[in-house]
């Protein structure tokens, strides 16, 4: 008697647990919406990767939908894109909205699904530099994601070699980019819907929420300041403030620029998670050796070795060795045309008086020279700073402040007060 109530009672309560077990794995269904917008890069890798891990995290998380609407972006993020999207264990659906172009076609094709809204486009997905080597990497691999996915890996690849020819589909020496229809037609596209709804009926998945995956303002701003194209006039204009700066006494406009514009450099990179605070002591040890060299002769070892500490720590705060040198010599180009309208241009504008000399005080214009000052005219003095071009000479134990004439003059050099304009004492060196 007593085995037949413990049987009954054991009974009893596995199906007393069993309801509560059903109702919650079955209570609450959430679909995650990520939109990749926008050039693909660093910080478009690192939001994806972080919300595709908060999906995963949550138990109730039935699948992912990824929007898509871009016109490509870095082969190297949208390959690591690729692999997150592909490595989840979730259900995955491209939904691309509007465009999905270069680099877009491998993120579409690395999903389990693929619905496109009526009016999209999708392909033209050639690689820039199109080197032999580059387009033989970027086909490879949109072929070897078709295959895993289950797709044509001819069709995927005409997207990005113009030399694949697919007789009724795409001519020889043109880049495949379907619509909507053609898409469909082609069976690239699995569904065509214009909302989440409709996706997710045409893919059949139970759900109760759809839970939208915002775009934080702080990866749209690194979005924005690590793009190859952005990242290259942040450099230069780093490098241009820095020159103004150098050639100019006291802090003024171009130390702020350049102040500004690598800070937009360094932080977004490490907003894009491709830097830490270790970058930035390079760099700014780099700035440090850099000034010190400003005020030594010549150019030395600390300039040498400020220079490579920059140099590195642009490379370090790039996501990779590649972008870094093309961002380096895109700025390094532009910095030095930048200079050169700089010291052409300059003497035509009272702004950069301070650069090169080109406001002339004349008496006609209500300017004279002091006594005290136009006494010193034809007097020679040793200099005792550097003169950049302003600084401080020795003449016969008076110190006086001086503007040399656009040149730099190191200290120890002997001078000769060429003119006086106002309080300005404009010295030349002797030769």
């Amino acid at each position: 008697m007593k085995r037949r109530w413990l049987i009954f009672l054991t009974l009893a309560l596995l199906f007393s647990i069993l309801p509560l077990q059903a109702s919650g794995s079955n209570g609450v269904s959430n679909v995650y919406v990520i939109p990749i917008e926008g050039e693909i890069g660093p910080a478009v890798y690192e939001y994806v990767k972080s919300s595709i891990i908060a999906a995963e995290q949550d138990p109730n998380a039935v699948a992912i939908i990824f929007e898509i609407d871009t016109y490509g972006g870095r082969i190297d993020s949208a390959e690591k894109i690729s692999t997150v999207i592909r490595r989840t264990g979730l259900p995955t659906i491209s939904f691309v909205n509007t465009k999905a172009e270069s680099a877009g076609v491998l993120l579409t094709i690395s999903a389990d699904t693929i619905v496109m809204a009526p009016g999209s486009t999708i392909g033209s997905a050639e690689p820039i530099p199109n080197t032999e080597k580059t387009l033989s990497m970027w086909t490879s691999l949109l072929r070897a994601v078709a295959q895993e996915k289950g797709r044509d890996p001819e069709l995927v690849a005409a997207t990005a070699d113009s030399a694949i020819e697919i007789p009724g589909v795409i001519e020889k020496d043109r880049l495949l980019n379907l619509t909507t229809g053609e898409a469909k037609e082609l069976k690239f596209a699995d569904y065509v819907e214009s909302d989440y709804a409709g996706i997710l009926q045409s893919t059949s998945i139970e759900y109760s929420n759809i839970v939208e995956v915002p775009i934080a303002a702080r990866v749209r701003l690194a979005q924005i300041v690590t793009s190859s194209y952005v990242a290259p006039i942040l450099l230069s204009l780093g490098f241009i403030g820095l020159l103004i700066e150098i050639f100019t006494a006291g802090f003024g406009v171009g130390g702020t620029v350049s102040f500004v514009a690598f800070a937009l450099y360094f932080g977004g990179a490490i907003l894009a998670g491709n830097a830490g605070w270790a970058v930035l002591m390079v760099f700014f040890v780099g700035l440090i050796l850099l000034l010190i060299e400003a005020f030594a002769p010549g150019f030395g070892i600390p300039g040498v070795g400020g220079l490579i500490c920059v140099i590195i720590s642009i490379i370090m705060a790039s996501n990779g060795a590649v972008s870094a040198i093309i961002s380096l010599l895109v700025s390094f180009v532009l910095t030095i045309i930048a200079f050169i309208l700089i010291l052409k241009y300059a003497p035509r504008s009272k702004h950069f008086d301070r650069i090169i000399l080109g406001t002339q005080l004349k008496k006609e214009e209500g300017y004279s020279s002091t006594g005290k000052y136009s006494q010193y005219i034809g007097q020679e003095g040793i200099v005792i700073t550097y003169l950049r071009p302003a600084g401080t000479i020795d003449v016969d134990g008076e110190i006086l402040d001086v503007i040399s004439e656009g040149a730099f003059i190191e200290v120890g050099s002997r001078v000769k007060v060429a003119k006086v304009e106002g309080r300005r004492i404009i010295v030349k060196k002797i030769n």
